[in-house]
């Protein structure tokens, strides 16, 4: 017999792509999938084929505003806000779900489900470890607590706890009862074919994080003088108009990634979880330079370094600092090896399938 489920997100970034892909994956199993998000997530959602309802009390806040303090007053509230539970609520009591899948960082959503009789479920999009560590204890984790929200109790609280991720890269130590990994929830994937000129893609986040266009462009400068060809995408918070592009590089706000990763070499990234998985699904080493040392961007990149799948270097690097990096990175068998080892484990976990079979039980 089909079930219903109803996703509840929001527009945080790398957060949306996972729910997506499992999303996909029961829509075609015959399953009514819905999700529950902001109105910039309404195109994205619903190009998916999946059905879309907007939070009526969400706070005005969006992932591309520009940084500072506001910026993490509306992040707090939109985690912490009440009125969008209220909002799961009100939907699941006009058409009942048999499943809620709540996006692990809307403690607000996760303590109004978990008042109510039904199997709800939250998902992690990153390594645990980060949320169980960085977050939890950190200014958002901390504040939260104060609200009477606790991340803990919260995921303790649910029927389970689906991370997507690689149980065997996620440094978390503390693992609740009813927890579980998924694998890495990514598109679909092949290992990428060597080219015979070196091409990298330059990605950083879709959120605006502060310092942002500096480090694109720092990058830009170190890998100008480079016998190889550069894509970059800047992602919705930054014109490529601001940058100085090199001849050896185009820049692009948007292209598919999975069009231009089988034809690379590398990729240069900020360290977030999504592409950085969606990178290594490819079998491709990295160069992680962490924006935002409140996110979980330095764990990340100190786990692919630790894995010799890539390098990991300080936002701070000079430009030459970073190009001898990118020669080392590219002359390194060992690092793609390891990264093509990594893309293979990836692809054969199927995240967003094994999530799937693990959610409906």
């Amino acid at each position: 017999m089909p079930s219903d489920i109803v996703f509840a997100t929001y527009d945080g970034g790398g957060n949306t792509a996972p729910a997506l892909g499992i999303a996909k994956v029961l829509l075609q199993g015959g399953h009514r999938v819905r999700m529950l998000g902001q109105p910039s997530q309404r195109q994205q959602i619903a190009s998916a084929g999946i059905e879309f309802h907007e939070y009526r009390r969400a706070p005005q806040w969006m992932s591309v505003d520009k940084p500072g303090p506001r910026y993490l007053a509306g992040l707090f509230s939109t985690l912490t806000s009440r009125g969008m539970g209220q909002d799961l609520l009100d939907l699941l009591r006009d058409d009942p779900a048999t499943h809620v899948v709540i996006d692990c960082a809307l403690l607000g959503v996760l303590d109004a489900a978990g008042r109510v009789d039904v199997h709800h479920v939250a998902l992690v999009h990153a390594f645990f470890a980060w949320f169980d560590g960085p977050f939890y204890r950190g200014l958002l984790g901390r504040s939260a607590r104060l609200r009477r929200l606790d991340a803990r109790k919260l995921w303790r609280g649910a029927d389970s706890v689906l991370v997507c991720s690689d149980r065997e890269l996620d440094p978390a130590r503390t693992v609740p009862g009813n927890l579980a990994w998924t694998g890495a929830v990514v598109a679909p994937a092949v290992q990428a074919e060597r080219p015979d000129r070196d091409r990298i893609l330059v990605s950083f986040s879709t959120i605006s994080f502060p310092g942002q266009v500096a480090l694109l462009q720092k990058v830009l400068d170190a890998v100008a003088p480079l016998d190889l060809d550069v894509i970059v995408t800047t992602g919705p918070s930054v014109d490529p108009a601001e940058l100085r592009v090199p001849a050896n590089t185009t820049a692009h706000q948007y292209l598919p990634h999975s069009d231009i990763l089988p034809t690379c070499t590398a990729v240069i990234g900020h360290g977030g979880h999504a592409t950085t998985f969606r990178a290594l699904s490819f079998g491709l080493p990295l160069l992680i330079l962490p924006l935002n040392p409140m996110a979980d961007q330095p764990m990340v990149g100190e786990v692919v370094a630790a894995a010799g799948a890539g390098l990991c270097l300080s936002k701070n690097s000079n430009a030459d600092t970073v190009r001898h990096a990118v020669v080392e990175l590219l002359a390194s068998d060992v690092h793609r090896e390891r990264a093509q080892a990594l893309g293979a484990r990836i692809r054969a976990a199927d995240g967003a399938a094994t999530a799937a079979n693990l959610l409906l039980g």
